[in-house]
């Protein structure tokens, strides 16, 4: 019988910090404690943690201080935590993060070498360039994350296109593409069950719904959307775009909304925590929207398949990774123009999206389970290359 793997999963951060990432990590966990052996979520000091709220462990380290939507800054470097991570006796150890997690990890592997895994969720350079103007000092910290990714003794990508991301980080060494899963069923709503969120929102019957999930961040080229908006709306068509989701960007988003006067098609409804209602918002939505370049994998596009609800996505980018162009989705050029006439040809064609969506929901959606399947899989191949391996003084 295949012995069953102990699992530390490492993120700089953890619920109540909403993002993806950490979704991500509370599946992983939730998963492999319940079907396939145990993992620990290694993570940074919370002042808002409720972590008996999980069925699994959670190891918490020293945080300084939290910032933004409640992001811990860790404090990695006592001796005892690093102690503390090794009497645990873990296989492997898988980090989420490039920054203080990895660092960690590194820390652990100079007193013990144990095989680790990063799995490169983020493209850093977005954040890097937004916050900090000295291009010498945004040198210094790709620097400092390359060396991250180069120590880890595997590297896993949720899709092809991150790699870019990783050269602008020094790294071009080899990868694995282990993409997310879903945690939303396969579903078909009734018209009944959709018309809740049509009242919810005074959107009257008939009216396309375009929705966009996710953070509120410009750099998730929301700018796009509401270009798109405006265009759609000068051509006299009507229809409700709503952005479900909070971010740092959600006053400027709402400012801006007045400013190209587009405010009455644009309705914000906050975050949506409950699963099942959010089910509800995919399935009720003609179309997600969702051009970023940002994101790494697009979990929100499986997210809306499950409910046979169809993408318009941006060329090339990750999220459009496997979607044939009006069979699985529809692609368009990074512009609001062509948004625009993408969806002004094909939102009254009822037929075509329905199709588009059942064939997205039957050739794209992935489970959670098969994705973390996958990765278990994958964890006994990395150990096993690890053990079969000589390894000399760490040098990282």
């Amino acid at each position: 019988m295949e012995k069953k793997l102990k699992i530390a999963l490492g993120n700089d951060a953890f619920l109540p910090t909403i993002d993806g990432v950490n979704t991500v990590i509370k599946y992983y966990a939730e998963y492999i404690n319940k079907e396939l052996g145990e993992a620990v979520v290694v993570t940074p000091e919370n002042p808002n943690k409720k972590d008996y709220m999980f069925p699994f462990e959670i190891y918490r380290y020293k945080s300084l201080f939290t910032f933004g939507e409640g992001y811990p800054v860790g404090w990695p470097f006592k001796q005892k935590f690093a102690d503390d991570i090794i009497n645990m006796n873990f296989d492997i150890l898988h980090s989420h993060c490039p920054v203080a997690t990895s660092y960690f990890f590194r820390r652990i592997n100079r007193i013990k070498r144990i095989p680790t895994i990063l799995t490169y969720h983020t493209k850093f350079e977005y954040d890097i360039d937004a916050r900090v103007k000295s291009l010498a000092i945004r040198q210094k910290a790709y620097t400092m994350i390359g060396k991250d990714i180069k120590c880890a003794d595997e590297v896993w990508v949720t899709s092809r296109g991150t790699a870019d991301s990783l050269k602008i980080m020094g790294y071009e060494g080899d990868f694995v593409v282990m993409p997310n899963g879903c945690d939303l069923p396969k579903v078909t709503v009734s018209e009944s069950d959709k018309e809740i969120i049509r009242r919810k929102h005074n959107i009257p019957k008939g009216i396309p719904i375009f929705i966009f999930v996710g953070r509120l961040m410009w750099y998730k080229n929301i700018r796009l959307i509401l270009e798109t908006v405006r265009i759609l709306k000068d051509k006299g068509r009507d229809f409700r775009m709503l952005f479900l989701g909070i971010g740092p960007d959600e006053k400027a988003i709402k400012k801006y909304c007045n400013v190209i006067n587009v405010e009455d098609k644009v309705i914000m409804t906050g975050m949506i925590d409950n699963r099942h209602e959010l089910q509800l918002y995919y399935s009720a939505a003609d179309l997600l929207i969702f051009p970023s370049l940002f994101d790494t994998n697009g979990l929100v596009v499986r997210e809306a398949a499950a409910s046979a609800t169809p993408s318009v996505l941006v060329k090339d980018s990750c999220a459009a990774e496997g979607i044939v162009d009006g069979e699985t989705g529809f692609i368009c050029l990074e512009s609001a123009t062509d948004y625009a006439e993408k969806i002004d040809s094909i939102i009254d064609n009822k037929e075509l999206i329905a199709r588009v969506g059942e064939s997205a929901q039957n050739n794209i959606y992935i489970s959670w389970e098969d994705s973390i399947k996958a990765a278990y899989e994958r964890y006994q191949i990395v150990i096993d290359k690890f053990n079969s391996t000589p390894h000399g003084p760490y040098k990282w």
